[in-house]
């Protein structure tokens, strides 16, 4: 396996381009915006000069990587000679649904597909492709580079060979790869989003207030930061899709979003992206400052 297309620029898809080819693989990042190209190449450029400045790479290592990648703004066209597709689009299923159609009609049947999704069922999404069994998940975490997890996510019909040809791979890329199966949230964010959700009822409810409930969880918990930070760090948009998917996917109420949630994803309070969510962003990226109308 040398060349790895990767459909999205934005976040996770420009994370998941700068891994493979800082670790020698061949890219091609497709993305429908020539603008959303050049923001995630200028994203790894950046992200690289920061890895350079730490001494962890050297300066011909981040020309190798760069020299890695070729963007594209035509998935036919980017998926030619590519021996795996990794989905990186938004977190929505009509969208991914879409893609893997397409990709279905595009790409020769032994190419693996996988997709980045970090809620959506693998079989849905595999049922839209000729021969499913080559369809997998890659859940990579945030930041990519940086961040050691793959979760893989078997489908209904993901081959036994697929599913080693892609730990295997995972491993390459210096990541641990973790094997679970394809129900609502698979494990990462089954458990997670419970815990981000009941964050937010907390907050919800008048029992404590944002920074107290980060500082609780950061102090008390060892965690490396608190679960509001943590939601403005992910995207209250995404955190609402993944907390929708796993509650139409297991008719649990335990599941359903807290009614805070949902009002600052229809009042376009999405986090860090839109300069406000828990914390105020409008000064620093760092969650230093309690959003106006919870401080």
């Amino acid at each position: 396996m040398k060349t790895i297309a990767v459909i999205g620029a934005g976040t996770m898809g420009n994370g998941i381009a700068h891994t493979f080819a800082q670790s020698g693989f061949t890219v091609k990042l497709i993305d429908i915006s020539e603008k959303s190209l050049e923001k995630g190449m200028a994203t790894i450029a950046a992200n690289l000069d920061r890895m350079v400045a730490k001494g962890s790479i050297t300066e011909e290592d981040k020309h190798k990587t760069i020299s890695n990648i070729i963007t594209y703004t035509d998935v036919k066209d980017g998926v030619v000679g590519a021996d795996l597709v990794v989905e990186a689009a938004t977190e929505n299923v009509g969208l991914k649904l879409n893609i893997f159609k397409q990709l279905s009609e595009v790409c020769d049947h032994n190419v693996i597909l996988a997709t980045n999704t970090s809620s959506i069922s693998i079989t849905q999404i595999a049922a839209q492709v000729v021969h499913p069994e080559r369809v997998i998940g890659m859940h990579f975490m945030n930041p990519v580079p940086i961040m050691k997890l793959v979760e893989i996510i078997r489908g209904y019909n993901t081959s036994d060979e697929v599913t080693k040809i892609i730990m295997d791979l995972s491993v390459k890329l210096g990541k641990t790869p973790t094997e679970v199966n394809d129900y609502p949230g698979f494990v990462a964010n089954r458990i997670l989003m419970p815990m981000i959700n009941e964050s937010i009822e907390t907050l919800y409810n008048g029992v404590a207030g944002v920074s107290e409930i980060d500082t609780v969880m950061k102090l008390g918990m060892a965690h490396p930061m608190g679960p509001l930070q943590l939601a403005d760090f992910i995207g209250l948009d995404v955190c609402l899709s993944i907390l929708n998917v796993m509650y139409d996917g297991f008719k649990n109420p335990k599941y359903a979003p807290c009614p805070l949630l949902v009002n600052m994803v229809m009042a376009s309070k999405l986090g860090v992206k839109s300069g406000e969510g828990f914390y105020d962003y409008s000064e620093s990226k760092k969650a230093e400052k309690v959003a106006k109308q919870f401080s």
